[in-house]
């Protein structure tokens, strides 16, 4: 990996998610003692269908439980994150949202002016916003989607790849509120649970910079699925790096992940579909 472990945290010297990071452990807490149910997962957040399996925090896999619809219809929302210090969306050195080409579902090859394709095990990434209110799906809203190769690495930041912008990509959410993203699986680094990074945006015409955005979040892939794809050709370090944390300790998702780890499906062969129901405010 081009990057070590300083260069990789996400909230070095950033107050701002340090504070994202205390409100969420504060409303974890509450959430888990008024549910009873610190150790037992949901998977998405506003449909009735419970199925996957996420980490819980031992390295061991819990079966998911969805159970965030009131009897009001409202939804939990995503919980709000740091987009991390390789965002390329203009708020911390370079902008791919401003480059020709950047709302596509393939994001596995660089766009524009740049080339070379990443290398990995196919992962296709959908996406469900929906309003956090009604439940009812939210159509038009443009989703910024990113994450790292598989050797950890990210385009525009990265030693060894600072010329490529691929696995970044934008679309906009449909009738039933979805976006999907074909990529690859993302590696594992040291210092981080294995995640895929994401912003929310009004419309199109409003992703051309992260000032404007509604929301951002993160995905935790599942470790069952992580342990399969790591054992194959091109993802050794992340096989030493994965045993080095857990979702319990990670920075981002020690407080709760309930709400960000998709329900998988698929094969090394055939290619993982990652699918995870997005609640925000409408």
């Amino acid at each position: 990996m081009a990057f070590g472990d300083d260069e990789h945290s996400h909230h070095a010297g950033l107050a701002h998610d340090l504070r994202v990071l205390s409100r969420r452990r504060l409303m974890g807490m509450i959430a888990r003692g008024a549910a009873g149910l610190s150790l037992i997962p949901m998977i998405t957040a506003c449909t009735g269908d419970s199925s996957g399996t996420v980490d819980a925090g031992d390295g061991t896999d819990a079966a998911g439980s969805d159970a965030t619809t009131t009897g009001t219809g409202t939804c939990s929302k995503i919980p709000e994150e740091t987009a991390g210090p390789y965002p390329g969306d203009g708020t911390n050195g370079p902008n791919a949202l401003t480059i020709s080409g950047i709302q596509r579902s393939d994001i596995r090859t660089s766009f524009g002016t740049a080339s070379g394709t990443a290398a990995g095990v196919t992962l296709t990434v959908t996406l469900t916003i929906v309003d956090s209110s009604t439940c009812e799906p939210l159509a038009g809203r443009a989703v910024y989607l990113w994450h790292c190769d598989r050797d950890g690495n990210y385009s525009m930041y990265s030693q060894g790849v600072t010329d490529q912008n691929y696995l970044r990509g934008v679309q906009v959410s449909d009738a039933a509120g979805q976006v999907t993203f074909t990529s690859i699986f993302p590696g594992c680094y040291s210092g981080r649970w294995p995640h895929i990074h994401f912003e929310i945006y009004a419309s199109a015409a409003a992703a051309t910079s992260g000032a404007n955005k509604l929301a951002t979040s993160q995905l935790a892939l599942p470790k069952a699925t992580c342990d399969t794809v790591y054992a194959t050709t091109g993802y050794s370090t992340s096989v030493t790096n994965l045993a080095r944390t857990s979702l319990s300790s990670d920075m981002v998702f020690s407080d709760g992940s309930t709400l960000q780890v998709p329900t998988m499906t698929g094969s090394v062969a055939a290619g993982y579909a990652a699918a995870l129901t997005v609640a925000i405010a409408g």
